[in-house]
């Protein structure tokens, strides 16, 4: 007797005589990413050795903590137990919001004090007084990644910092040095943007300590973030510039996929267009592109943030992403306080001043160099990148295997 063929359609199989649809199946010849409680166990034991590496804390520091009544008070509790095993007891401020525009005159005798300071206060910067303190060789460690003391159970928390310096030593490599060059966006939207770099502002953003590839709080004068995702600004406005009131060369119109604090992304093509270190125009038709437009003209881009951690959500933007590993953040400064933003996120970590922008396919040349090609970054194919890699596992898992 001769079996019957059956012929496959879409979205189902024969199986065995029975129809079988494909939703049925779904994940079933992948493996149970489950973790067990062993598991649980090692990755958090590799995740806070790393943490403790990170704060690098030592006998006779004095550490202040700036904190705010959100953060949880469990990552209080690990900050004072790493600090402890080194014999220090840290001063803790906690303010009723992290939005802090400014160093409050009462906490600076405080901070003069401290060799290291672990913040969420956002003038953790910006705030002239800090950049002194930091000058005078004072560690400063922003934890506005590290939120919840859960994040120490996640991939992004175990990825080993060490790799994430090795991508940004990699992609300083790729800028041009003593001469000019634009460093240029484009994406499929159409954006085309570009920022007039001069040789001495190149000199100056590369001398920052993250793109030497020091992630951790080692260096005097350091700014470190933790949880180590948000790796060097591909441009920021601080190290740049000479004068508060320079204006850098920049034109053109970005087309972001969306932005934090709106509940999904933009539907509608919606530009954004610089003139002269400014915003200028906001185009769409749609009620996002009007509050956009409301929120953004006149605002400047004081930072272009770039994701080094291959394990950083690559689709989580808030509080203020993404991270991962070759997704961009335009942050900009506003000329006035967002409606908008204190409507929708009150307790922001940002001051309602602030709002980032997100792509995840951007392109981008520095000169005729890319660092990046939609969305994923070149140094993540450097051959001494992978090579590091390999001495903490497999470089394809380690680099190439993003979490959503």
């Amino acid at each position: 007797m001769e079996s019957q063929a059956h012929v496959t359609g879409d979205g189902y199989f024969m199986s065995g005589g029975k129809v079988v649809p494909f939703d049925l199946l779904i994940g079933k010849a992948m493996p149970d990413n489950r973790e067990s409680e062993l598991t649980r166990l090692t990755n958090l034991l590799t995740a806070t050795t790393y943490f403790s590496e990170f704060l690098n804390l030592k006998k006779g520091d004095v550490l202040v903590v700036l904190a705010d009544r959100l953060l949880d008070v469990r990552v209080i509790a690990a900050i004072r137990g790493v600090a402890r095993a080194r014999g220090i007891e840290p001063i803790v401020l906690t303010h009723h919001t992290s939005q802090v525009p400014e160093m409050p005159d009462w906490v600076k005798p405080l901070i003069e004090q401290a060799t290291v300071v672990i913040s969420t206060w956002f003038c953790s910067v910006i705030d002239p007084f800090n950049v002194a303190m930091r000058k005078r060789g004072q560690r400063w460690i922003k934890i506005t990644f590290f939120r919840d003391f859960d994040l120490l159970y996640t991939p992004q928390a175990r990825f080993p910092f060490e790799l994430v310096g090795e991508l940004a030593k990699a992609t300083a490599k790729l800028y041009p040095r003593e001469r000019p060059f634009d460093l240029k966006f484009s994406d499929s939207r159409g954006t085309d943007f570009r920022i007039g770099f001069t040789a001495r502002m190149s000199e100056k953003l590369m001398s920052t300590n993250r793109w030497r590839g020091v992630i951790s709080a080692d260096e005097p004068g350091c700014y470190s973030h933790y949880l180590p995702t948000h790796g060097p600004n591909i441009y920021e406005r601080g190290p740049c510039v000479d004068t508060p009131d320079q204006v850098v060369d920049m034109t053109g119109t970005v087309y972001p996929q969306w932005a934090v604090g709106f509940p999904e992304p933009f539907r509608e093509k919606i530009g954004v267009r610089f003139d002269k270190d400014e915003i200028v125009e906001v185009t769409g038709e749609s009620a996002n592109a009007a509050i956009l437009r409301d929120m953004l003209m006149g605002g400047k881009l004081i930072e272009l943030g770039c994701g080094f951690n291959p394990k950083a959500p690559r689709h989580q933007i808030y509080p203020a992403g993404s991270n991962a590993v070759g997704a961009l953040h335009f942050g900009i400064d506003l000329v006035k306080p967002s409606d908008y933003i204190r409507k929708t996120m009150p307790d922001w970590e940002e001051p309602p001043i602030h709002m980032d922008l997100v792509t995840f396919d951007s392109t981008v040349h520095a000169g005729d160099t890319p660092l990046m090609v939609d969305g994923v970054l070149e140094a993540s194919h450097d051959p001494v990148v992978r090579a590091a890699a390999a001495a903490y596992g497999d470089p394809v898992e380690l680099l190439d295997r993003w979490v959503e």
